[in-house]
């Protein structure tokens, strides 16, 4: 999965060092480099629990991963990493536009769990607050995903191009927030799918969205609603995975990407700033669908809570394998 790349500015991140608030910490200054060069006050030294970051300021990447988990999901705890990646980007490019210079181009979010990207929702928790007829947590959680997929969907904002890099399974939220960036890498061993449909429910936090406006309302329904789980190939060939990639090489593959693409960039940036022009996934959009998923998930009864359930213990089989 994705391996460690370059380290900021030759410095490595301590596990135990963990950075849990919304603040962006002011980083030491930088080891001395050959050609002299403006110290960096952006936030270099971003240490979270759930994401390990690496940036590579000489290929301007911004390398983001999920930490290895048993039971790789969607929780509030990993939303709040990725806000605080999302607000590390920002401040990186702010810094950038200040001293007139672009210190990122590129965004790449994997995972560094075995055979996984991500599971998507916390079902048992989804299912707990159906319950417990709990609508305002769930809307909360549905809320918090949102927040982090329209991030991903604007770029953060700033002017540099996004990449999802799936080197395994994933499935619901996991596969919406893969589709949240503007291009996605996949293994060849990689499978995505979207299974709500299995226990009555369905995507609710952009799955909907992203796939219409990338392979057409008719096409994202037929997927949406056969719960399929799909090869990164079979994906491909639909037009929703845009690399693919052979077992093993996916960091090869958009090292590569980045490198056949490099002069440009330029033009790419704006054709993907163009796109959500056109076709914008607006952030009322997604509330208001979370809205109507909310209103679906309340109406399950316990036959429905009994398959997600099952989905979550069939998960948790396929984690254990890859321990």
């Amino acid at each position: 999965m994705l391996s460690p790349l370059a380290k900021v500015d030759g410095r490595s991140y301590a596990d135990e060092q963990l950075f849990v608030d919304r603040d962006i910490p002011t980083p030491a200054a930088p080891a001395p480099k050959p050609v002299a060069e403006p110290a960096r006050s952006s936030p270099t030294n971003l240490l979270l629990p759930h994401i390990d970051v690496k940036l590579d300021f000489d290929q301007k990447i911004y390398w983001a991963a999920m930490r290895p988990s048993r039971h790789p999901m969607i929780t509030m705890e990993l939303l709040q990493d990725m806000m605080c990646v999302q607000e590390s980007v920002r401040a990186i490019m702010e810094e950038g536009n200040r001293e007139q210079r672009q210190h990122l181009e590129y965004f790449v979010a994997g995972s560094q769990t075995p055979g996984v990207y991500n599971f998507g929702g916390n079902l048992a928790y989804f299912a707990d607050c159906i319950q417990r007829e709990d609508s305002a947590g769930l809307r909360k959680y549905a809320y918090a995903c949102i927040d982090v997929v329209y991030g991903n969907s604007v770029a953060f904002q700033p002017p540099l191009i996004t990449i999802a890099l799936v080197q395994g399974d994933a499935l619901g939220g996991g596969f919406e927030c893969a589709l949240s960036f503007d291009v996605l890498v996949a293994e060849k061993s990689a499978k995505m799918g979207l299974p709500e449909v299995l226990f009555n429910l369905f995507p609710g936090m952009g799955a909907y969205s992203f796939l219409s406006r990338k392979i057409g309302t008719a096409a994202a329904e037929k997927m949406i609603m056969s719960g399929k789980v799909y090869t990164a190939d079979e994906l491909h060939q639909l037009g929703v995975v845009d690399v693919l990639a052979e077992d093993g090489q996916g960091e090869n593959a958009v090292m590569d990407y980045i490198a056949r693409n490099r002069r440009k960039h330029n033009a790419h940036r704006a054709i993907y700033r163009s796109r959500r022009r056109i076709d914008p996934v607006t952030y009322e959009e997604l509330r208001d669908i979370v809205d109507v998923w909310v209103e679906a998930a309340m109406n399950l009864d316990e036959q429905d809570l009994r398959k997600m359930m099952r989905l979550v213990t069939a998960q948790e089989r396929r984690s254990d394998k890859h321990e």
